[in-house]
């Protein structure tokens, strides 16, 4: 039997690995399925690699870990730039454009796909850590129903609070936790204002690559957000005002410390 940890650098999959460590597991292998923008530029935020790479990986091999970092054959742009292969569009020369929120098939085929198919893979018996705290009750239950996962979490009782206090300890939190309690890629169409917010002051060229993309011609997906009809454009006006906004009450607050 082999175990393997399924690892995103958030939280809850590290204080897995460190509950592991702590209290002798066994644990064989974590895998780490990294999403690429395109065959250069990584779906995670750049202060999100860099701790995958340089600070958490080096650790865990320190630890006696081997860590496995998968790729899926497919980038964001990939699918984005992709015309339907079949439907009502097939042949319409029209692009997939943004995926849809909530339902997002770069997840799915570039983040979950590969894991699954290197799990298929495996010629041996395996189990699967699971980074699934005890306060997630619904998620728990669906790890119960699979045979071969299980969540060390579960197990020594540790919540995300707990999860989180515990990657703080061993400096193993991830620095997207400074602005936002969620990680995800830096295009997410789920991702709240908060991240976006800080993509656009410390990632502005990543965050015109969106901008750009809402340019191309011929998109199913024409806007970032197809759910609620929200586009980056949107977001940029709406981040540019509040900006302004700011300025404006600051040089008011000056005049009147000035009286």
């Amino acid at each position: 039997m082999k175990y393997i940890a399924s690892w995103s650098g958030g939280k809850d999959s590290t204080a897995s690995i460190i509950l592991a460590h702590e209290n002798k597991e066994p644990l064989d292998l974590i895998i780490f399925s990294e999403v690429m923008f395109d065959k250069d530029i990584s779906g995670e935020l750049p202060e999100h690699i860099n701790f995958i790479r340089n600070i958490c990986i080096p650790l865990f091999k320190s630890w006696g870990y081997e860590v496995k970092i998968l790729h899926s054959g497919l980038s964001y742009m990939d699918i984005f730039l992709r015309e339907p292969a079949r439907g009502k569009r097939f042949g319409s020369g029209l692009r997939t454009g943004f995926p849809m929120a909530g339902k997002c098939q770069v997840n799915r085929s570039c983040k979950v796909h590969p894991i699954k198919k290197y799990l298929k893979s495996f010629n041996e018996e395996f189990t699967q850590y699971i980074g699934i705290a005890t306060d997630e009750p619904a998620r728990l239950d669906r790890v119960v129903k699979t045979e071969n996962q299980t969540s060390l979490l579960q197990k020594y009782g540790y919540t995300e609070q707990m999860a989180f206090n515990l990657c703080k300890k061993y400096g193993l939190l991830s620095p997207v936790y400074n602005f936002t309690k969620r990680g995800g890629c830096w295009f997410c169409p789920n991702a709240r204002d908060c991240e976006l917010r800080y993509l656009r002051n410390n990632h502005r060229d990543l965050w015109d690559k969106l901008l750009e993309l809402e340019n191309t011609p011929n998109l199913i997906g024409n806007k970032w957000n197809g759910l609620t009809k929200t586009s980056i454009h949107n977001k940029e006006e709406q981040f540019m005002w509040e900006e302004r906004q700011v300025d404006i009450f600051d040089c008011g607050v000056g005049r009147i410390g000035e009286a």
